[in-house]
């Protein structure tokens, strides 16, 4: 695209925390479709290597990292210097997503994260159980604090990324696909129980958020090295947590270690074991059949709890939603290598460059399945080529993730009173009208492919073949 359209103003500062493979990211996309005072864009960051590119940009850099004991000092007279409403746009690990969203709305300020994110600690802490280390429970203390807000109050969008985030709008455009192929004639649905109806009627029994990453770094791997195409510490601290997903009223069984909620949307459960080290059975169109990691992620709950049906206080619909996620061929080696070492993370970490990569595509999107055409997985084939092409600093993980960020920055900015939303809550079109060019081929497939399909035979499973998309069939056990 040779002219690049200005999607909005951002009256106020800019404070973008944390400045890694995202944040540089980020940057690019920022300039290009926003207008806003330069002199109040203000990066902050405990690492200064990527620092030049700030400093040739003449944007501000503060060198420290936003901490539980610091954040308000240092945020607030930063978000509310000069007129307008400031910006804070929060791709950081270890900065608490909720106490600092609260304090944006105090101030007055927008606010945008691609992940809910606790302090140091919360991951790694053995003190917790699983129960309270999972994303069910993070998640719920930001649906409490939603809870809390006044209508009317200042827009937070809390995880709105490529996934969490831009999965929940592909899904929905999903449904309507299938609704067209299948000559069911419905209106857009318009409210959460429309849409719970919608995939209802579909007959729809599950999502996957599946996952293909084929990008091929140039050199090999070195051993004691965790190498990845987005956060190694993100991806780590995720992996770590339980395996958690949604979990369908269509499900007639639970594995041996699995556990419910004692609170909260009861829309999940998690399992006794970490989410990196859980494999799924799944299907994208590169791939065919293949396995992921059951990784935990917001939107498994958010997307299960967004199309939950009720009867009174009985559930009498929920679609299954987990993550099957086979990262690039370097991480899945990096995470045998350390869960031989006990969990115990390399010391060395790497993400890879766009310069670092050979060829492949990230292929990113939602599988659903259990309707009258079996399953459809409708998403996004970026390739390492097309990011090239599209904008500076990021590999095709990266973009899918950046170019969310900035959808989400727009609805905000359309919506700034709209208090703490998820992205299964905003406007899917308008969402991915801002995000589409950056997304390469966006594209909808059907498959006969079930978790049934191409099981060799050779020793007896305890399996559901009555049903194929029971989560007992899609669990590798």
């Amino acid at each position: 695209m040779t002219q690049w359209p200005v999607h909005a103003e951002i009256a106020g500062p800019i404070v973008m925390i944390g400045f890694g493979s995202i944040g540089k990211g980020a940057l690019p996309l920022i300039e290009r479709h926003f207008t806003y005072d330069k002199s109040r864009f203000v990066v902050i960051d405990p690492e200064d290597k990527d620092r030049r590119m700030l400093d040739d940009r003449g944007i501000r850099f503060i060198h420290e990292a936003v901490t539980q004991d610091n954040y308000r000092e240092l945020l607030a007279p930063l978000l509310t210097k000069g007129a307008g409403q400031g910006f804070c746009v929060n791709l950081s690990v270890d900065t608490s997503s909720v106490d600092i969203m609260e304090l944006c709305g105090e101030l007055g300020a927008l606010y945008i994260d691609t992940v809910n994110e606790p302090w140091p600690g919360f991951y790694f802490n053995t003190k917790l159980g699983p129960e309270k280390r999972s994303n069910y429970a993070l998640r719920e203390i930001t649906q409490a604090a939603k809870r809390r807000r006044k209508p009317g109050s200042t827009t937070a969008v809390s995880c709105c990324g490529a996934n969490p985030g831009m999965v929940s709008w592909f899904v929905k455009q999903a449904l309507l696909n299938i609704a067209a192929d299948t000559r069911l004639k419905v209106k857009e649905p318009q409210s959460r129980e429309d849409w719970a109806k919608l995939a209802r009627k579909l007959g729809v029994k599950g999502i996957h958020i599946a996952e293909r990453d084929t990008q091929r770094a140039k050199y090999p791997k070195p051993q004691n090295v965790f190498v990845n195409t987005w956060s190694v510490e993100g991806f780590v601290s995720e992996g770590l947590q339980p395996a958690e997903l949604g979990f369908g009223t269509h499900e007639k069984w639970m594995p041996a270690n699995a556990r419910k909620h004692k609170t909260g949307c009861q829309a999940a459960i998690y399992l006794l074991q970490p989410g990196a080290n859980t494999r799924v059975r799944s299907w994208t169109p590169t791939a065919g059949g293949q396995y992921g990691f059951l990784v935990t992620h917001n939107e498994a709950i958010s997307i299960s709890d967004f199309f939950t049906l009720k009867s009174g206080r009985k559930t009498v619909y929920r679609p299954t939603c987990h993550y099957a996620y086979h990262p690039c061929n370097d991480a899945v080696l990096s995470l045998h290598e350390m869960f031989g070492a006990a969990g115990a993370r390399q010391e060395k970490v790497h993400i890879l460059d766009e310069n670092e990569i050979a060829d492949g595509i990230d292929e990113l999107g939602v599988l659903v399945y259990g309707h009258k055409k079996n399953a459809y997985w409708y998403g996004s084939q970026l390739s390492i080529d097309e990011t090239r092409d599209l904008a500076p600093y990021q590999n095709a993980t990266g973009l899918q993730v950046t170019s969310a960020v900035l959808a989400g920055m727009v609805w905000a900015l359309e919506n700034p009173h709209a208090g703490i939303v998820e992205a299964d809550e905003m406007d899917f079109r308008r969402c991915l009208d801002v995000q589409m060019p950056y997304l390469g081929p966006v594209i909808g497939k059907y498959t006969d492919w079930t978790p049934l399909a191409d099981r060799p035979g050779f020793f007896p499973e305890d399996i559901d073949k009555r049903d194929p998309w029971q989560f007992r069939n899609v669990l590798v056990r």
